[in-house]
């Protein structure tokens, strides 16, 4: 099981919490997975019935890069325009 990665830890990112990691499907691809939770009322913002999927890729490191890099942009457009 591929260890999941928070990045949540200083400068805008530190009110939310930001786990990217990856899974390997039935094709041998590798697919990003990423959860991403605004700490002062707990709510999820990532994922949700009808999310993206991050994928897939040929590595595990490009899967989880593009997880992290998703769930920066998504902390980012909850800061300029938090969801409610």
């Amino acid at each position: 099981m591929p260890k999941s990665t928070p990045i949540s830890e200083g400068s805008i990112y530190e009110g939310f919490d930001i786990y990217a990691s990856y899974v390997v499907n039935a094709t041998g691809m590798h697919v990003g997975t990423l959860k991403v939770v605004r700490k002062r009322d707990k709510r999820q913002l990532y994922p949700f019935d009808g999310c993206e999927i991050i994928g897939p890729f040929e590595s595990s490191e490009d899967a989880r890069r593009a997880a992290q890099a998703l769930g920066q942009r998504l902390v980012e457009a909850d800061i300029t325009n938090p969801e409610p």
